[in-house]
Order: C-alpha cells, then sequence, then structure tokens
C-alpha cells in the first residue's frame, strides 16, 4: 500500500516500515549530506585542536615557537567550526522538515483509509483510540526519520576518527576500530533489557489517556448535569500517573544507557591512549579523535534509546497501516431497485419506515446506508445488501441520521463531506431547503462560520437541518431519513416539509423517512412496517392516515 509520502513495505513492527518518497527523499538526501559534513567536520575539528595545542606547547617548551606555523591550523580550525555549526543546523532543519511533513501526511493517508472503510467490517475503533493512534503513535515514529541521516553519517565520521588515528601506530587504530564495531551491539541489548517494558508501558498509559481524555469531552454535558466531575477528574488524574511512572522508568533506564556511554568513551580513551605512539601531538590528535568517534556514534545510542518506543507505536498502528479504502469522491451511479422483505422498491418511490420505538427502524436506515451489517432482507438491485461494497453502496444512498455528526470545521467543511468540489451556490440552495440559509447569511462569516466539535453553537435542530443539507447536496438515488424534523418548531418543520417535497419532486430522488412527527409523513407516499422487512409478504400502498394510524 503506498501513502505518498511514505512507502509501507512491510508491516513487520521489527523493521523500519517506510521509504521516504518524492521530495521527501531529497529532503532526507540533502539532510544526510549535512549530517556528513557535521560528522567529519567535528572529527576533524576536536583531532585538529588537539594537535594544533600540543604541537604548539612542545613548540614553546622546546624554543622553536619561531619555525612553528600556526596560520594555517588556525584556518582549518575555523572554517571546520563553521562548517560543523552551519551543516549541523541544516540537518537537524532537513531531517525535522521531511520527517514532520511525513507525517502530516501519513496521518491524512491513515485518516482518509479510516474514513473509506466499509462500516460493516472496519476496525471498531472509539473516537479516542483513533485519535491516539493517528497522534501519538505516528508521533513516535518521527525518529524513525530524524535519525536516519545521522546514523550513515556517524559510521563515515568514525572512519575518518579510526584514520586519523592511526598516526598513533596501528594498535591503538585497532583498538578504536574494534570498540566502535561493538559499541551498537552493546546499545541495542542495553537498551532491549532496560527500555522495552517501560517503553511498552509507558506507550499504552499515553494511549488510555488520550483516549479517556477524548471520551470524556465528547460526554462533558452528561458529566457536568449528573455532577460526575469529580469523579471523571480523578479517573483522569489516575491515568496521568501510570503515565508518569511509565515515563520515570523509562528516562531512568535513558539515563542508564547514557551513564553507561560516557563510561564507554572514557574506557576507549584510555585504551587509546595506552597503545598510542610517536610524539605527544600524534597522541593528542589520536586521543581526542577517539573521544569524538565514540560521541559521534550517539545517533546509535539514541536510536537503541528510542527503537522500543518506536516499535510499540508500530504495533499499534499496524491495523491501521493494512488498511486499504476506496478514497473519498464525488459519487454517481445510475437508481437501482432496493428491495425490502418482499416489497420491490422502484427508484423514486417514497416510503415510511413504520413501528414502534425500539423495533429497529434506524438500525435498517443504518444497515441500507452501509453503516453496519444488515439484520433485515435488503436488496439493492436484486444483490443481497452484504454481497454489495461499500462503495456501490455510497452511490445509491445518502442518510441523514438521527444523531446528526458534525465535524470540527466550518459549515462549508461540513457540506463539503458530501461533495468535495460542490460550488456556493449549491451549498446555499441545498441550505435553502433545509431552512437553514437565513441563519447562516446572519453569521459574519456565513458559510466560513467555524464550529466546534459537534456543531458548537448550532442547536439541535440546526445541527439536524445542517447534516439534512449535507444528505441532498450528495445528491444520491435514495434519501434516508431519520426523524428529520425533530427539534424544530411547528412553523419551521411544515416549512422544511414543503421545500423538501418540492426537491423531491423535481429530482426524483426515492425517499425512505423514519418519523414519530406526522408531518414528515406527508412526503411519503407509501408506508411499509419494520416487521415486513423480514417477511415474504407484500405490502400494498396506504393512505397517509391509515399509515399514521399504524405508527
Amino acid at each position: 500500500m503506498n501513502h505518498g509520502v511514505y512507502d509501507v513495505t512491510s508491516h513487520g513492527h521489527k523493521a523500519d516500515p517506510f521509504r521516504l518518497t518524492g521530495a521527501s527523499r531529497r529532503v532526507l538526501l540533502m539532510a544526510l549530506l549535512s549530517a556528513v559534513i557535521a560528522g567529519l567536520s567535528a572529527i576533524g575539528l576536536l583531532a585538529l585542536s588537539g594537535w594544533f595545542l600540543t604541537a604548539a606547547a612542545v613548540a614553546g617548551a622546546t624554543g622553536t615557537v619561531a619555525a612553528f606555523n600556526y596560520l594555517v591550523p588556525s584556518a582549518f580550525i575555523r572554517a571546520l567550526a563553521i562548517a560543523r555549526t552551519v551543516s549541523r543546523y541544516g540537518e537537524r532543519l532537513l531531517s525535522h522538515r521531511a520527517a514532520l511533513t511525513g507525517m502530516a501526511q501519513l496521518r491524512g493517508q491513515l485518516f482518509g483509509a479510516l474514513a473509506s472503510q466499509d462500516s460493516r467490517t472496519a476496525p471498531d475503533l472509539s473516537g479516542g483510540d483513533a485519535s491516539a493512534r493517528l497522534i501519538g503513535d505516528i508521533e513516535s515514529l518521527e525518529d524513525l526519520v530524524v535519525r536516519r541521516p545521522t546514523r550513515p553519517a556517524n559510521v563515515v565520521a568514525a572512519l575518518l576518527a579510526i584514520g586519523l588515528t592511526l598516526f598513533a601506530g596501528w594498535p591503538a587504530a585497532l583498538a578504536l576500530a574494534l570498540a566502535l564495531a561493538g559499541l551498537p551491539l552493546l546499545l541495542r541489548r542495553l537498551a532491549e533489557r532496560l527500555l522495552r517494558a517501560p517503553a511498552v508501558a509507558a506507550a499504552a498509559a499515553q494511549a488510555a489517556l488520550r483516549i479517556a481524555w477524548i471520551d470524556y469531552a465528547a460526554a462533558r454535558p452528561e458529566i457536568i448535569a449528573y455532577g460526575l466531575g469529580d469523579r471523571v477528574t480523578a479517573a483522569l488524574i489516575a491515568d496521568a500517573q501510570r503515565l508518569d511512572r511509565a515515563r520515570a522508568a523509562l528516562f531512568r533506564g535513558e539515563a542508564a544507557v547514557a551513564s553507561m556511554q560516557l563510561g564507554y568513551a572514557a574506557l576507549v580513551a584510555g585504551l587509546v591512549l595506552a597503545l598510542a605512539e610517536g610524539g605527544a601531538a600524534y597522541v593528542a590528535l589520536a586521543l581526542l579523535a577517539a573521544t569524538a568517534s565514540v560521541e559521534a556514534m550517539a545517533a546509535f545510542a539514541r536510536t537503541a534509546v528510542r527503537q522500543a518506543s518506536v516499535e510499540e507505536g508500530l504495533a499499534r498502528l499496524a491495523g491501521l497501516l493494512a488498511l486499504d479504502g476506496t478514497p473519498a469522491a464525488d459519487i454517481t451511479a445510475a437508481p437501482m431497485m432496493l428491495a425490502l422483505g418482499a416489497v420491490r422498491l422502484a427508484p423514486g418511490d417514497r416510503v415510511a419506515i413504520t413501528g414502534v420505538s425500539g423495533s429497529g427502524k434506524t438500525r435498517l436506515l443504518e444497515a441500507i446506508a452501509g453503516l453496519r451489517p444488515a439484520v433485515h432482507a435488503i436488496a439493492i438491485g436484486d444483490v443481497p445488501i452484504d454481497s454489495i461494497d461499500a462503495g456501490n453502496l455510497r452511490a445509491q444512498t445518502a442518510l441523514s441520521p438521527q444523531d446528526a455528526t458534525l465535524i470540527a470545521g466550518t459549515i462549508a467543511d461540513n457540506l463539503r463531506l458530501a461533495r468535495p468540489r460542490v460550488t456556493t451556490t449549491d451549498m446555499q440552495a441545498v441550505l435553502h431547503i433545509a431552512c437553514l440559509d437565513a441563519r447562516v447569511a446572519a453569521m459574519p462569516a456565513g458559510l466560513d462560520t467555524l464550529l466546534g466539535e459537534g456543531g458548537g453553537t448550532l442547536s439541535g435542530g440546526e445541527r439536524k437541518r445542517l447534516s439534512l443539507a449535507r444528505a441532498l447536496l450528495a445528491n444520491r438515488p435514495w434519501l434516508l431519513l431519520d426523524e428529520p424534523t425533530e427539534g424544530l418548531d411547528s412553523a419551521t418543520e411544515a416549512d422544511l416539509v414543503q421545500r423538501l417535497g418540492g426537491w423531491l419532486d423535481a429530482t426524483g430522488t426515492g425517499l425512505l423517512v423514519v418519523s414519530h412527527r406526522r408531518k414528515p409523513l406527508a412526503l411519503a407516499t407509501r408506508s411499509l412496517a419494520i416487521g415486513d422487512c423480514e417477511t415474504a409478504a407484500s405490502l400494498p400502498d396506504q393512505s397517509m392516515p391509515a399509515m399514521a394510524r399504524n405508527r
């Protein structure tokens, strides 16, 4: 599966599953070049400084200062210092640019894949769980990109250090080479031992806290109404404390790894000093080059420290990485016959679904819309609904549900969910049908008015009408309405029913409507009892008064 900026090549959480492509790959190559220059400059600067200072001291002690050329080494030291600073800044800037750009695009692409899943078989994720994966878990992958340029660059820098150590003899250079070769393996084993369990615990605790926070935030009206604030606060504090304990253990492990690296650097320096041969200046050069090379290998230490957290994030993302959905797009399809039980509905038919509360009317509409598996006998174009893929099912139906769901964006953003390239004129037209045009026009920003999560300042009836306008804008063969006038006053309800009836007449759109109020039922020309959607008995046309009595 290709995610644009990331090419997913493996779903195993033990391996790096991303290979940057396109512009992000070119940015990372520039970061690699900067990292190589920074590593070489750092090794060269420290080694040359050690040689220069020692050689100058020897020249002063032996009275040969006049013969010592300090201008050329000084110029090289200054140049290396500038190169190290500039290239290190460039490496950090470019690698983080590639990482953050890639992470942003990956979030959008994974969200798109998740949103386009067949709701009947999609992963059962709460809003909090999905947010934890798309935000927290993807953030843990930053090191996969940020550390990528530094690892090969530090290997090049280590090779330079080994070469410089040869000035103090091959025994010292060989000892340094062996010490540097064993360092990554030692760091990985130490990180596995000290950091694996804390990293897993911290990732799980952070995800749990994020899930709880988002889920409690969604239920804040009920929490306030029933005085549950103290209980919810206590639960969140307990989750936060678990996260703090896990992170504290992780930080202790990281400190232990850092201390080991510091001790390892001292050991290597002592070993090189013991084996070094030649003059004092070359011994100083080798000693400082060796010390700098261990520091250069810090990228492997940081990778080892972060690897456990990265792998845990990959494990949690594995389900999303495997998703492959149909991209959202303008969907057009020829109207098809709809069969409910033994009753066949031709395109353009208008039917009221009747039954007592709790009998399954809402479930029937949601099943026709593809939001959940069907428990009734439903077919579209003589094909059982369970055999129809999600894309073809979406092409036939547009649902305005009983509980209107709105995104935290503008009014226009919410309408564009139905048709991405919709025009302002089309949006205003459906808002008029939904009796919401005057309300939107009175807002200072109009269609660009920002709505908070769940509809923000819109009333329940206004959210309902915005959901209806969105369903009209989809322009699908079958319109599914679940309690379309709930929360409206009588005058607005009558106006909406009249406008909606005119739209149905003009477009020839089929209608399935569920309502416990009488006026919306006037939109239908026949009724169908919910129980008949499971039987072979056909249902004759009924008049509106009779239909109302059957409710």
